[in-house]
């Protein structure tokens, strides 16, 4: 993305500091390094060096290995140990082998696996991708969400049809395979994003600016196939999108949205919390308690377990809370025990 399509960072994060000011908030606490290092993945000490302006960028391959690095030591397991490789990659039906060059950083990992990383550990779509100064930015957003806007220009942010739009604010948002998603992605870019005379932009220039043939890019465009980390890196740095453009699901993408329109408009004082997310959480609770109500003593604990290991995750397990599991009253009841 060219330096002067960039949002001023150091001016966001005088919003920032001015909107926890107003809410009674320690900016300091708001804006810790390492907290927006976790929500980033750039390295706490770079952090005052990307908002400057500074900070040195380095090559797409070590900075994806230490983003994975990163993840690996935050996120840890309810046992406070990293994540096994074969137990990340396993949640995307793939070997424990395949993470050895990104782990070693050796190699980038296949577009499936960088995605199937990243939803394992509930990071953002472009948390493995993002430049660094896209990455503050996307940690900034983070702090304050909340806004509307038509569903065109939500459209036109996400590269979702506004029907899909509507099923995912309805908490029901449409399961598309990753190859298809990212083809339906890259065909929106090039409609929405075209040349000054209008045309769509060749794939010959789009492949020219990172360095490869459009020949490369043909594949994706018939939707025949996924292109590798580097050339989903490069598509996305050539419309100037958010580094998950391409791989985030319906939900996470209108959520980013979302949250760069209220950055825009400066309603960081209203709730906090993103509505839309509000609206699917409670969905999802509901139909959660409804399922979990007809679980056997064993199976409570099965779920308590993987809770456990999902809040272990993303740094809110208190390791007194771990192992813990509270039966329903009536099941207690139900089996002789004291309510």
């Amino acid at each position: 993305m060219p330096p002067a399509d960039r949002p001023d960072l150091a001016s966001a994060w005088a919003r920032v500091t001015a909107l926890a000011e107003r809410s009674g908030r320690d900016p300091a606490d708001v804006l810790c390094p390492e907290r927006l290092s976790r929500l980033c993945g750039v390295e706490p000490a770079l952090i005052p060096q990307v908002v400057a302006g500074c900070a040195p960028e380095v090559p797409l391959c070590l900075r994806v290995h230490r983003r994975f690095l990163r993840l690996r030591a935050t996120r840890r397991d309810k046992h406070g140990r990293e994540w096994s490789l074969a137990a990340i990659a396993e949640d995307f039906h793939a070997p424990g082998a395949s993470l050895g060059p990104l782990n070693a950083g050796t190699g980038l990992p296949r577009l499936g696996h960088a995605a199937g990383v990243q939803r394992f550990f509930g990071v953002y779509a472009g948390f493995l991708l993002a430049d660094s100064q896209c990455a503050v930015e996307h940690a900034l957003a983070t702090t304050g969400a909340g806004a509307s806007a038509d569903l065109g220009h939500l459209s036109y942010l996400t590269g979702m049809s506004p029907q899909d739009i509507r099923l995912t604010l309805d908490g029901a948002p449409p399961r598309l395979l990753l190859k298809e998603q990212v083809r339906r992605r890259f065909e929106h870019l090039r409609r929405t994003r075209p040349r000054p005379d209008g045309q769509a932009h060749s794939l010959a220039a789009i492949a020219q600016s990172f360095c490869a043939s459009g020949q490369s890019l043909t594949r994706l465009a018939r939707g025949d196939g996924l292109p590798n980390l580097a050339a989903a890196a490069g598509i996305q740095r050539f419309y100037g999108v958010d580094g998950g453009f391409l791989l985030a699901e319906d939900t996470e993408a209108l959520a980013t949205a979302l949250a760069g329109i209220e950055q825009e408009l400066e309603t960081a004082e209203r709730s906090t919390e993103n509505p839309m997310l509000a609206v699917l959480r409670a969905h999802d609770v509901r139909s959660i308690v409804t399922r979990a109500g007809r679980l056997s003593p064993a199976g409570w604990k099965s779920l308590a377990d993987h809770l456990d290991d999902l809040l272990a995750r993303e740094g809110q397990l208190t390791r007194e809370g771990a192992g813990r599991v509270a039966v329903p009253d009536d099941r207690k009841a139900a089996e002789g025990g004291t309510p």
